[in-house]
């Protein structure tokens, strides 16, 4: 892991496990959005630098970095993921997440992606680029967004299955 931190790399040119992807603005947001799939149907959702959420095909959480925290699923549990640095590395210090933050954590998310559905619904989002150019990823991320299910459940692994 890097000892430097620095800003996120323009995710539209260089997030190349996402085959299909997609940059969008809303009004009244500052910063972009991008959103995108992996071969197998995954989907990751990057609100500017914070919040991230990614999915497994299934539509389970499986990661997220919010507030410079890395949180993973482990056993279908959220497990909290602090940088710690010392003069000779970066570490990482893991601490499982109580229930009740967990059930805010997910309200959150749902919170998140429901104003980018209600965005995509209202016809505001505006798609500033997209990977591949001839494909119509906005009404794909659209879909997703409406079939994601009420109640954002956690995946077993933060692993991709």
């Amino acid at each position: 892991m890097s000892r430097q931190e620095s800003d996120r790399e323009d995710l539209l040119r260089e997030a190349t496990a996402l085959v299909e992807r997609v940059e969008l603005r809303l009004p009244q947001q500052p910063e972009s959005i991008v959103a995108g799939f992996r071969r197998d149907g995954s989907a990751s959702f990057f609100f500017g630098q914070s919040p991230v959420y990614q999915f497994n095909s299934r539509r389970e959480l499986r990661r997220a970095y919010v507030g410079g925290l890395l949180y993973k699923v482990d056993g279908s549990k959220l497990v909290e993921m602090r940088r710690e640095r010392t003069a000779a590395a970066v570490e990482l210090r893991s601490r499982q997440v109580s229930p009740e933050e967990t059930a805010k954590f997910l309200l959150d998310a749902e919170d998140c992606l429901q104003r980018l559905r209600d965005a995509f619904v209202a016809r505001i989002a505006e798609v500033i680029g997209q990977v591949p150019s001839d494909k119509d990823v906005a009404t794909r991320v659209a879909a997703w967004l409406q079939e994601l299910p009420a109640g954002i459940v956690l995946a077993k692994t933060s692993r991709l299955q």
